[in-house]
């Protein structure tokens, strides 16, 4: 398909729009229903838009939803302007992150104002995503996601901002702020134990919040583990307790073979994703300074 045709029409739709809003402007026209124009140059925004995308020109179908956004904010229709603002947010996704993550900031503003809090906990979603994947600053994803589960909890979402704030606990223990890490997965692990459907879940919580507490200290985790055991005495006959047991055991004698042998024989049968490799890893360290690989 031409892009350059699909380009072309845009830009004449573009000027089109552009005269409406000038039109809507003069004298008479505040006279004789300039609004009705100025709604017009929306829909004509809105279509340059789709061309520029179809063009795959994703910065100018960015900038033609932003104005149709503006116009629709001036006619006071403020839902039609945040999702102007969040289309404008998705096509700069693919050309320029932090423009989208402005648009789609604009479009929180209104939807909190609006009092819309599911839908902006899902753009703050959506900017966490783009921290994580794009500009790579997770100290900013985390406070996205923080912001998510606060509005997720507020209007009783709460499996939604369980896992808002798992994927906070995940990379706080990445960052070493283990303590926030273990409020969160102790949270959650009790939150889940009172769940039939997702009772299961609770013991990887309660392991999770056990490797944090040994980062910090041996001792802390030990009394960790007892308290988890009591709390939920499911837990105790998982393969996680038996393995973070073993660890104690091994992290005591200051034996590092029976760590690593204890390690090996957990992921041969749960293999241990990325989290779990780089905590165990941080632990194992800590056994007379020892610098090996886990495996």
């Amino acid at each position: 398909m031409d892009n350059s045709g699909k380009e072309a029409e845009a830009m004449a739709l573009l000027a089109e729009a552009e005269r409406k809003v000038k039109n809507s402007q003069s004298f008479f026209s505040g006279l004789f229903g300039g609004s009705s124009k100025i709604e017009e140059a929306c829909e004509i925004y809105a279509r340059a838009a789709n061309m520029f995308k179809m063009a795959k020109n994703w910065s100018a179908a960015g900038n033609a939803f932003c104005q149709a956004a503006q116009l629709h904010l001036q006619l006071q229709s403020k839902h039609d302007a945040a999702t102007c603002f969040v289309d404008a947010g998705n096509a700069f996704k693919k050309a320029d992150p932090q423009e989208a993550i402005n648009c789609l900031m604009r479009a929180i503003e209104i939807y909190t104002d609006m009092g819309r809090f599911t839908i902006a906990a899902k753009h703050h979603i959506s900017i966490a995503e783009i921290y994580e994947t794009e500009l790579v600053d997770i100290e900013k994803a985390i406070a996205h996601y923080e912001q998510s589960a606060d509005y997720y909890k507020g209007e009783e979402s709460n499996s939604s901002a369980n896992k808002c704030l798992l994927k906070v606990a995940g990379y706080a223990a990445q960052l070493e702020q283990y303590q926030k890490a273990i409020d969160i997965y102790e949270q959650v692990g009790t939150n889940a134990m009172d769940s039939p459907l997702l009772k299961y879940s609770a013991k990887d919580y309660f392991f999770k919040a056990a490797l944090c507490h040994f980062c910090i200290d041996m001792l802390n985790a030990k009394l960790a583990v007892q308290k988890y055991e009591e709390l939920f005495p499911a837990f105790s006959d998982s393969r996680e307790c038996k393995l973070v047991k073993k660890l104690l055991e091994a992290h005591e004698e200051q034996n590092v073979d029976s760590y690593t042998e204890s390690v090996k024989e957990y992921d041969s049968i749960s293999r241990l994703d990325q989290w779990l490799t780089t905590m165990l890893l941080r632990i194992k360290k800590t056994i007379q300074g020892d610098e090996e690989d886990l495996r």
